[in-house]
């Protein structure tokens, strides 16, 4: 990732211009396949199983190995919109595609989320500050 530190722009359309809901979304999703990726592979005795690497040798079918299957399973991120099955699978569960999942999801979000509502003290702090530049700006007393 080149030192990258900074995602930018969930959500944008038209260079900015529209903000999509479901496109804020989708655009989660890859940023947290992103920020998946940068945890970096875990290189150890474990992960490398080199036991199982001399048991089955050279040419051997190293997938179907249960420690392969387990490890696999366990490092792989786990994205909650994207659908990773065959194509004859995705048309049996319904082939909704990502686009549709991720604006219903936003839907959801909008009509059902209830934020926590801020501390007495950061609810008083932003108070503080507005009615500061309110004095300053000459609107209020």
């Amino acid at each position: 990732m080149a030192g990258a530190n900074l995602i930018y722009g969930l959500g944008m359309l038209e260079s900015g211009i529209t903000l999509g809901y479901g496109q804020m979304v989708m655009d989660s999703e890859f940023a947290g396949m992103v920020r998946y990726t940068l945890q970096g592979i875990p290189v150890n005795d474990e992960t490398l199983d080199v036991d199982s690497i001399i048991r089955v040798g050279p040419g051997g079918n190293h997938l179907t190995e249960p420690n392969t299957v387990a490890k696999t399973r366990g490092y792989q991120s786990a994205p909650k919109f994207i659908d990773r099955n065959l194509m004859d699978n995705w048309l049996l569960e319904g082939g909704v595609d990502l686009k549709t999942k991720c604006d219903e999801e936003a839907r959801r979000i909008l009509e059902t989320h209830q934020p926590e509502p801020l501390s007495e003290y950061a609810a008083g702090t932003i108070r503080e500050i507005i009615e500061k530049e309110e004095r300053d700006l000459g609107i209020t007393q």
